[in-house]
């Protein structure tokens, strides 16, 4: 299957990424995405024999799960819609547990390709005057369809980082660690991800079984917590503004020597 981009935009995505990290991958039966987020690692990696994409934001897998499942009900929800402030903010004020699950997601999907750098914890409705907008709503049935058969094969999980690593755990598996990073732990809201998370993670990562790769920025903390493993820095381009993009300092560790 010929590489696919992920449908959703989302802070601290990999898209960009994404390459450098499939090209280091050991050989593998099992993969799993530990903080899947927009999973661009998934999409374009080739297929493996059995995949796993995590993610403790329940708004986020209950939207994989609808476009697996339920992918002409989805697109049905963006029928009449506009990209446009009034549209935002109709959607922003709806309690999610008051909408089915395939409502939820419609609702999800669209905060996150118009918000503002693609912060869905603390939305803002995302328009610059030098681009149009992420949505394009003529072509949600194209840009869904692909994911729908990606994840056709793919278990869909919504549990906590720990669970998910010791589930998963045993020889052949290749776990893609992709944390909040340093310093912006609370960027995917509170009581998510925090500081001591780090060294708790390291800590389970030493007791592999498997082998992982993790992708975090380049910070003395983050050297300092993951010592005890190898470490590569890597260049890569970010930004969330509308000053362009940024080179930004990133490290690979991994508990195995890469061939490429």
């Amino acid at each position: 299957m010929a590489q696919q981009k992920s449908p959703l935009a989302w802070l601290g995505g990999k898209s960009r990424l994404a390459d450098q990290i499939i090209e280091r991958m050991p050989a593998h039966q099992t993969y799993c995405e530990v903080f899947a987020g927009a999973a661009w690692v998934l999409f374009k990696k080739p297929e493996s024999k059995v995949e796993i994409i995590n993610d403790i934001n329940r708004e986020l897998t209950n939207l994989y799960r609808c476009v697996k499942h339920h992918l002409a009900e989805l697109v049905a929800q963006f029928r009449w819609m506009l990209v446009a402030r009034d549209d935002f903010d109709a959607f922003l004020s709806l309690p999610p547990d008051a909408l089915t699950d395939i409502q939820r997601a419609a609702r999800f999907f669209y905060l996150a390709k118009t918000s503002f750098g693609a912060k869905i914890h603390k939305p803002t409705f995302g328009i610059a005057a030098t681009a149009g907008p992420r949505l394009n709503l003529l072509r949600i049935e194209e840009e869904l369809s692909d994911a729908h058969v990606r994840l056709a094969r793919v278990f869909i999980e919504n549990k906590p980082y720990d669970q998910v690593i010791q589930r998963f755990d045993k020889p052949g598996t290749l776990f893609y660690v992709d944390p909040p990073y340093w310093g912006n732990e609370k960027d995917y809201g509170e009581g998510v991800f925090s500081r001591d998370d780090f060294a708790r993670l390291a800590g389970l990562l030493a007791g592999l079984k498997g082998k992982f790769i993790v992708s975090l920025n380049d910070t003395p903390g983050v050297r300092e917590t993951f010592a005890g493993f190898r470490i590569e820095a890597v260049k890569t381009r970010y930004s969330i503004s509308a000053k362009g993009n940024q080179a930004v300092g990133e490290v690979l560790i991994s508990n195995f020597k890469a061939v490429r």
